[in-house]
């Protein structure tokens, strides 16, 4: 984990910081027939308010939405034994999922200027908001859902052992 962190003392462009969903998952977002609705721009609940507030990289928000489609993946799998899905099948979706959400999202964002213009560093920072965000789950679920805490302890072990970086 402090090999993360480590990679941003070296970092010469983080981007900008911008104003935040601060909690973007899937749960905050609504499908129409032609449209996305984006909800609740509040933040983390468990967060103070002015650090809510802070100006931060985009790459936060996607780094929680990437951690929405693990928790999807999770409960698809947690019910594989009564569906036709399998824990592979789940991590495959999660993995095609999480790269199609990250290459549109970065064609999409591309000409804003908000992101690292070297793509080695947007990795590098989104791999420490992933991280950062599992982290914060594990605190959430443990004051909440104890049973849940091995999902953001799983996205954690990933990120140590690398499977993040397929991204």
């Amino acid at each position: 984990l402090f090999e993360a962190f480590n990679d941003l003392e070296r970092m010469v462009d983080a981007g900008m910081r911008i104003r935040c969903h601060g909690d973007f998952h899937l749960g905050q977002t609504l499908v129409t027939e032609d449209d996305v609705v984006i909800l609740d721009f509040e933040g983390e609940p468990a967060r103070p308010l002015a650090e809510r507030r802070e100006k931060s990289s985009p790459l936060r928000d996607v780094a929680g939405m990437l951690r929405s489609f693990s928790y999807l993946a999770a409960a698809t799998c947690a019910r594989a034994a009564d569906a036709a899905a399998s824990p592979a099948d789940t991590q495959i979706w999660e993995r095609r999922a999480s790269r199609q959400f990250l290459d549109e999202y970065l064609q999409a964002i591309s000409t804003a200027q908000v992101l690292p213009v070297d793509r080695a560093a947007v990795h590098a920072l989104l791999r420490v908001y992933v991280v950062n965000k599992a982290i914060y789950e594990i605190g959430y679920e443990l004051n909440n859902r104890p049973d849940w805490v091995g999902l953001p302890l799983l996205g954690v072990l990933r990120c140590l052992d690398g499977a993040e970086d397929e991204y």
